[in-house]
């Protein structure tokens, strides 16, 4: 997946603007007055916030942004407008008199968030109209509107935004928070996360239910498609259409999730404007939300960040999925006529034997589908002190591989039921296994399968691994 230039999109975005300041500094001793840290305070950063970060990341991306919002009369709207405006976003607000720009400040000490205070009122009359006038005086011309709600005033009447919108032959993403969905009535995509989503339509019980109530939603309200954001499990695109699509969540390290959201709306902007559909929108979206997170606070992520990320992960829906999801994500390469390819085992002490076989697997086919015991699975197979990795990180290690399509856990002591619900084309053991002898075997020849047995890599194995640093502390001889 690659990102053509993006100097002809003109994104706009509309909403709720704020600067995020940082105090930052060491705290090294206990106020005298109450059980609080005293920080000394060394530094302090500006950020923009809420729209303006979305419209910060639309311009770091390299799309052009034109932002409308309302601010004070203030020290905090001079600063988000000249860093905006230095970062090349065309800033065009709506002052209002005697009403505070939204400010929210952080104190920071060794990369910890020790406190959060809101410098905030709300609005004492409603601005929708003259948020609406200078919106419609940006639309000609613009190739995606960004609706960025924080429920702090600038959008307390989105209607009649989405159809001017509309009646431009503009696509619109919403990024919603607590107003019924309904008020964005159709719009191209809204982006609730899971918990906005779950407001909108109650509890579901699986990933199948989320999908049939989404689906529900989008012809409601005539929305193209929804983007529901899940966090650790990644996002799940419905289209009103009835296509879906569980994209998991990339293998990073979280740093901080401030602003992740803002990252993922602008994303789904410069995609919009592009005329790709949901699903590839959602994909980049996923890639550069995980890049966010690795940063520090509400950070932007730049055109060239993202072309590299994205280079490394040619395919964006790869990762760890749910037996349901994965189910998904079967059917649907195969409808591609793609050939699945399936493995399985402990993978407790990840080494090179099992880098080369899974390289190996993954070239007999067009996905490679790795199944991983569980930790109460592998104590029964392994005896007492196995796994020495839980579950999760094992799963997160093998996702990372450039090899690896899929990964699920299963708590069977064999993948036979995975095995029967996915019906891979090629079933893969690595070792020194009889065809005949591999777990599964009959059953995939049964339907028609290949069942293939690969080599070792001479004197590696997890067993002997694990048993050397037992007994001399993993010494090489």
């Amino acid at each position: 997946m690659k990102l053509p230039s993006l100097e002809g999109v003109h994104v706009v975005v509309v909403g709720d603007v704020m600067l995020d300041r940082y105090w930052i500094g060491d705290a090294r001793r206990v106020s005298q007055e109450a059980p609080v840290p005293v920080v000394d305070v060394g530094r302090t950063e500006d950020r923009p916030g809420g729209a303006a970060n979305v419209a910060l990341n639309v311009a770091s991306l390299g799309a052009r942004c034109t932002l409308v919002g309302l601010v004070g009369d203030d020290e905090a709207a001079r600063t988000l407008s000249a860093g905006l405006t230095a970062a090349g976003v065309v800033c065009d607000f709506v002052t209002v008199d005697d009403w505070p720009t939204v400010l929210k400040l952080r104190v920071v000490s060794q990369n910890q968030q020790l406190l959060r205070a809101d410098f905030e009122r709300a609005l004492a009359r409603d601005l929708s109209a003259a948020v609406g006038e200078r919106v419609a005086a940006h639309l000609e011309g613009a190739s995606a509107l960004v609706l960025q709600d924080y429920d702090k005033g600038a959008l307390s009447d989105p209607g009649p935004l989405v159809t001017l919108a509309r009646e431009a032959g503009v696509p619109v993403v919403v990024d919603p928070k607590h107003k019924p969905l309904g008020r964005y009535a159709g719009a191209d995509l809204v982006k609730p996360n899971v918990h906005e989503f779950e407001a909108a339509v109650g509890p579901w019980e699986d990933d199948d239910g989320l999908v049939r109530l989404g689906q529900a939603l989008c012809r409601e309200h005539g929305f193209g498609a929804l983007v529901v954001t899940r966090g650790g499990r990644g996002m799940t695109v419905v289209a009103a259409d009835g296509a879906h699509q569980h994209i998991p969540a990339r293998p990073v390290d979280v740093y901080d999730v401030t602003g992740a959201g803002d990252t993922a709306a602008a994303a789904l902007a410069v995609t919009a404007s592009l005329g790709w559909d949901p699903v590839a929108c959602a994909q980049v979206a996923n890639v550069a939300s995980g890049i966010a997170v690795g940063k520090s606070g509400t950070a932007a992520v730049t055109g060239p960040e993202l072309a590299l990320a994205l280079a490394a992960s040619p395919r964006a829906d790869r990762g760890v999925l749910s037996r349901a999801q994965l189910a998904d994500a079967v059917a649907q390469a195969r409808a591609r006529g793609e050939r699945i390819v399936f493995t399985n085992g402990c993978f407790d002490i990840l080494h090179a034997g099992h880098v080369a076989y899974l390289e190996e697997a993954r070239a007999l086919g067009d996905r490679l589908v790795v199944a991983v015991n569980d930790d109460a699975s592998v104590r029964r197979l392994k005896g007492a002190g196995r796994p020495v990795n839980p579950l999760a990180g094992r799963l997160r290690v093998l996702s990372a591989l450039s090899a690896v399509d899929w990964v699920v856990g299963f708590d069977e002591d064999t993948p036979e039921p995975l095995l029967e619900a996915l019906r891979p084309e090629v079933l893969v053991k690595g070792g020194d296994y009889a065809p005949d002898e591999v777990v599964g075997a009959e059953l995939v020849r049964a339907y028609g399968g290949d069942v293939r047995v690969l080599g070792l890599v001479a004197d590696l194995s997890t067993t002997a691994i694990v048993q050397r640093i037992r007994t001399d502390g993993g010494a090489l001889h």
